[in-house]
């Protein structure tokens, strides 16, 4: 155990120094908001696809694994091909625009469009950002006999004091750093292992539950939600497409992006197989959330066990340290100018400030919730509910007005909202109704009030949107 607790704390003290290295680099903020936008294929992709796979993606793939077995994977294939049609359809258009977050909105809207998309975004972020700090809680909870509130607060500390510190330079040196972990962890040692203690393949297939091995189990209907939430999401999350403001090139966010969409599908079913020794292994376990942990705890030595903890938390801090920023971004560019009048703080000061404070409440609400799964459902329900009609309308829709796009998001929000309250956090239902009551508003109102929108050009060109 001791062993294990030296390999977690020469990472965490590793990616505060990886924290410190990006400081010097974030002059500017180009740099702290986007990385001078110069990121290179490699950096590129590691930091994508580590900044998607986070604590649900990790912990909560485990736990689909362990309850439905290999259709589990569909959380991060939904994930990964929506990062594959993003870069493939969507990074081209995005890249041009130079922008740092959802200023797309106003582009084509006017600022209070902006503004009202800005606080949807807001809230999606920062649960983001919740959800991995919660699943950091639950492996110190399993793994250290610690109660997980422990965990909540060294990990959310560990993950806001490197963010702070560089921005997105930070970000992109730590989530490198991660995605080998994760790489290493996950693919080289986690599943071969695991599979092994439960007496190898063979045995695994014949040995777990009726139906652990078919791609559908899980259900359709939840296999179709999983895509709507999340293939959706992924197109329009502002944590992503602050990513994709990093690239250096149209061609590095295209084929990187599409590279790291494929890694997030082999996550994916390596996590849902994980998920499955485990049911194998640990039977009657009390809570699935702890499957990722206690089957390492299970099967691994130690220091083996060290390293796949800190593999799980590079995942876990990768998303808790995007959210963070995202967050604080969309509070100094479009949040606070909004309160201000449009003055706007070019200082970089400004901005770690901001990402201190996003971090700190990242802190607060991971103490209040304790489910992976639904707060991460929480996050894209209302992302993709509030703000995915307005923004393709945004792009592809001429008579799309300001007025519709506003009340497109506060219909889809409400929406969303209601259907939580009345069939619960997991339910399918909020998503469905969420977008009906964003499509239905927005056509309506655009209709009915053609008013102040206007086509989104890019600094090379100015012809409306197709």
């Amino acid at each position: 155990m001791m062993l294990d607790l030296l390999v977690v704390a020469l990472y965490a003290a590793g990616m505060l120094l990886l924290g410190c290295w990006g400081m010097k680099r974030a002059r500017s903020s180009d740099d702290y908001l986007v990385a001078g936008r110069r990121l290179g294929p490699g950096l590129y992709l590691g930091t994508l696809s580590a900044v998607v796979l986070g604590g649900a993606s990790t912990v909560g793939t485990v736990k689909l694994g362990y309850v439905y077995g290999l259709s589990g994977l569909w959380l991060c294939g939904a994930l990964g091909l929506g990062l594959i049609v993003l870069s493939l359809v969507l990074a081209k258009p995005l890249a041009k625009l130079k922008l740092y977050n959802t200023q797309l909105l106003e582009r084509r809207y006017t600022p209070a469009a902006k503004t009202v998309s800005s606080a949807v975004m807001l809230a999606y972020d920062l649960m983001i950002a919740v959800t991995s700090t919660i699943a950091i809680g639950t492996l110190v909870t399993v793994l250290f006999a610690l109660p997980s509130w422990v965990g909540v607060v060294i990990g959310g500390t560990i993950v806001m004091v490197y963010s702070t510190l560089g921005g997105m330079w930070s970000l992109t040196l730590t989530d490198i750093v991660q995605f080998v972990i994760m790489t290493v962890g996950m693919l080289g040692l986690m599943l071969p292992l695991t599979v092994h203690y439960a007496g190898g393949w063979d045995t695994l297939v014949a040995s777990a539950a009726p139906g652990h091995f078919s791609l559908t189990g899980i259900g359709w209907s939840t296999i179709v939600t999983y895509f709507v939430i999340y293939f959706l999401g992924i197109l329009i999350g502002q944590d992503i497409w602050q990513r994709v403001f990093t690239a250096r090139s149209t061609r590095v966010a295209r084929f990187a992006g599409t590279a790291a969409g494929i890694y997030c599908l082999i996550y994916g079913a390596i996590g849902a197989l994980v998920g499955v020794a485990a049911s194998v292994l640990l039977p009657d376990l009390a809570d699935a959330n702890n499957a990722f942990a206690a089957v390492a705890q299970l099967a691994l030595p130690d220091g083996l066990r060290g390293l796949i903890i800190a593999a799980a938390m590079a995942a876990m801090m990768s998303t808790a340290s995007a959210g963070m920023l995202a967050a604080s971004t969309l509070m100094t560019r479009d949040l606070l100018p909004a309160m201000r009048g449009g003055r706007q703080s070019e200082r970089v000061s400004s901005y770690r400030l901001w990402t201190l404070l996003m971090g700190l409440v990242t802190i607060v609400i991971a103490l209040l919730v304790d489910d992976v799964i639904g707060a991460l459902t929480i996050a894209y329900n209302l992302l993709v509910g509030g703000m995915l009609v307005p923004i393709l309308g945004a792009l592809y829709w001429r008579r799309a007005s300001n007025s519709g796009a506003i009340a497109a998001m506060a219909a889809g929000s409400l929406g969303v909202v209601a259907f939580m309250l009345k069939d619960g956090l997991l339910a399918n239902s909020p998503i469905y109704a969420g977008l009906v009551a964003s499509l239905a508003s927005f056509v309506v109102v655009s209709l009915l009030r053609p008013d102040h929108s206007r086509p989104v050009a890019t600094e090379a060109q100015s012809e409306p949107c197709p």
